[in-house]
């Protein structure tokens, strides 16, 4: 098989705007500029449920624009013009969890943050990741963000 013909290598990284994300995504480009491979940034979205949401709740355009505004910003903060690496980006409309495992099919890490905007501030590995860590069909990298 000549080398054009395999499929590119992959790193996905998951990306909800915390802190912790935008260091896994950082963190994700400087491996994939390292080892040759792509990066693909995903966000999940589901439906605000949130006390005094006053949005429509079939309102799709709205929670994927949202999305899609959270994931392009962290992916600008993080690109480095000195390490070009191709960061290819998906907004997906789900759970974090199903989102994360089903883009992981095929690829060579999956990172995740420690934790991101759910759960108790105290745990050191949210839910997302845990189940990332305990159910991903590839290798799971968790970065951890030291808030200064």
């Amino acid at each position: 098989m000549r080398e054009q013909d395999a499929a590119p290598r992959r790193i996905v990284v998951g990306v909800d705007g915390s802190p912790a994300s935008v260091d896994a995504l950082r963190w994700a480009v400087g491996q994939a500029h390292a080892v040759g491979a792509q990066v693909e940034a995903v966000t999940a979205w589901l439906h605000p449920s949130a006390p005094g949401w006053s949005g429509h709740p079939d309102d799709e355009e709205f929670g994927a624009a949202i999305a899609r505004k959270t994931l392009d910003g962290t992916v600008a903060e993080v690109s480095d013009p000195g390490r070009p690496v191709r960061i290819a980006t998906r907004v997906v409309k789900g759970g974090a969890v199903a989102a994360l495992l089903a883009a992981a099919r095929g690829a060579e890490l999956l990172v995740v943050g420690s934790r991101g905007f759910g759960g108790f501030t105290g745990a050191l590995l949210g839910s997302v990741g845990q189940h990332c860590v305990q159910h991903a069909p590839c290798p799971v990298v968790v970065v951890r963000h030291d808030a200064p």
